[in-house]
């Protein structure tokens, strides 16, 4: 059961920002320094923007440890994950993996 919400929540945490980025890119051409520049175009989105990260960061590091706790052998692909979505795919991606992992 939880195996299951957590790969749906990978899937809608994955089209959902991509709906926002796809609309970016196709209104502002393919410009990631103009990209990484909106998310602190103003104190709402540079704040809301640093949590993320940090809480990204913070997620790397703690989803490492676990996974060798775990014996989680595909923890990487979080870093791919975070990097072209975020956490909204990182996380329970993670979640997936270590669930697939007690289940298996």
């Amino acid at each position: 059961m939880l195996k299951t919400f957590y790969l749906v929540c990978a899937i809608i945490g994955t089209l959902i920002p991509w709906l926002f980025f796809g609309n970016f890119f196709a209104t502002q051409g393919v410009n990631v320094p103009q990209f990484v520049s909106s998310l602190f175009v103003n104190g709402a989105a540079g704040g809301f923007s640093a949590d993320v990260l940090i809480s990204l960061l913070v997620f790397w590091v703690w989803s490492y440890n676990d996974s060798r706790q775990n014996h989680i052998r595909r923890w990487w692909l979080v870093l791919p994950a975070s990097l072209t979505v975020g956490l909204s795919l990182s996380l329970p991606l993670y979640l997936y993996l270590r669930e697939d992992r007690r289940s298996g």
